[in-house]
């Protein structure tokens, strides 16, 4: 597998660096100079006592989370985790994506999580809110060792990844698919490898995302493509041909999310679009707004990721109609939670 196509020397994502929303004093600058801009990417060691987050959200498709790390040097400038980085004390712009925080020993708290007498298995996903194959990982291995914890104990766990690296580890995934315990979701936005760079620079190109589901299906993993984040007058366009291309590659389902701008990441998207579509730029802040009732953001769940209203109904018509011309399901894949076990206490119990 060529890791160059995952782009790490592509340019950052943004180079502002807005407020901290939690910050009581702010150094004020329209942006970072070119040097700053250009700054490597720190790695900062987390020190977390725990590993799985509950999920309390009732409209994701999941019960709790693993993040082997914070921030993303993807740099998508639309990722609605940014704002994640303000409890750090660090902005939402450039810092989400030159600091990133490592779990190190995410595998040896998982493991220890998983072990407690009485835990319940529930529906883990990597990751809930930044990548777990971005270009680190294939380096410090980390995701990929949580993935061993988790099919030594049959978890089940669903993976959203915009990364081909997720083929490094098919040896685990199929191990986990034997127990219907593993789910691959293929994030993509855009079949336009010229947006695609500037849109999310350092993630994998579409193309070679679709090679990622063509393999995938081809081993028996389950694989489901989403379809996010579809922008209008930008990107909705292209959902039939995604939905296509994604059909024809053997993908088993499909889901959507309509973008959403939470707090500093809405200053960014507008940088952006000023930056790249200015003739377009209060034609797109428009139909997001009509999406999320009038406002840039609307955090309510059931509305947050689909939007409501004419231009939500225009974008859900398409994708159910191109979801029933290319043939291929509405659905993410169900896992299965009664192959789990605690291998630890299995083998305790075999002594009575």
């Amino acid at each position: 597998m060529n890791l160059k196509k995952n782009d790490s020397k592509a340019p950052r994502g943004t180079r502002l660096q807005p407020k901290n929303r939690f910050a009581s004093t702010f150094y004020e600058s329209e942006e970072i100079p070119q040097e700053e801009h250009e700054r490597k990417t720190e790695f900062i060691e987390d020190k977390s006592a725990s590993i799985i987050t509950c999920n309390e959200s009732p409209d994701i498709g999941y019960e709790a989370s693993v993040n082997p790390y914070r921030g993303c040097e993807h740099g998508c400038i639309y990722c609605y985790a940014r704002p994640t980085h303000e409890y750090l004390g660090f902005s939402c712009g450039l810092d989400f994506e030159t600091k990133i925080l490592v779990k190190k020993d995410a595998a040896k708290l998982l493991r220890k999580e998983l072990s407690k007498p009485g835990y319940k298995p529930q529906i883990l996903s990597m990751s809930g809110v930044t990548d777990p194959y971005q270009p680190i990982e294939s380096k410090l291995k980390i995701t990929r060792a949580c993935l061993e914890v988790l099919a030594e104990f049959r978890h089940p766990v669903c993976i959203v990844t915009k990364n081909s690296l997720v083929l490094r580890d098919l040896d685990i995934l199929k191990e986990l698919a034997r127990f219907d315990a593993v789910s691959v979701s293929i994030s993509i936005s855009t079949l336009d490898d010229k947006l695609k760079k500037i849109l999310e620079p350092r993630t994998t190109p579409p193309s070679e995302r679709l090679k990622v589901v063509q393999k995938l299906a081809a081993e028996k993993i389950p694989v489901n493509v989403l379809v996010s984040p579809v922008i209008p007058a930008i990107t909705d366009h292209e959902m039939p041909a995604i939905l296509k291309a994604a059909s024809e590659m053997g993908a088993g389902g499909a889901y959507y999310s309509v973008i959403r701008l939470p707090h500093g990441v809405a200053v960014l998207f507008e940088e952006w679009l000023a930056k790249w579509f200015p003739e377009r730029k209060e034609k797109v802040l428009a139909r997001i707004k009509s999406l999320h009732g009038g406002k840039i953001y609307d955090s309510r769940f059931f509305k947050r990721l689909t939007g409501e209203g004419i231009w939500a109904d225009q974008i859900r018509r398409l994708f159910c109609v191109s979801c029933r011309k290319f043939k291929i399901p509405e659905r993410q894949v169900e896992l299965n939670l009664s192959a789990f076990r605690q291998p630890g206490l299995d083998r305790q119990m075999e002594l009575f």
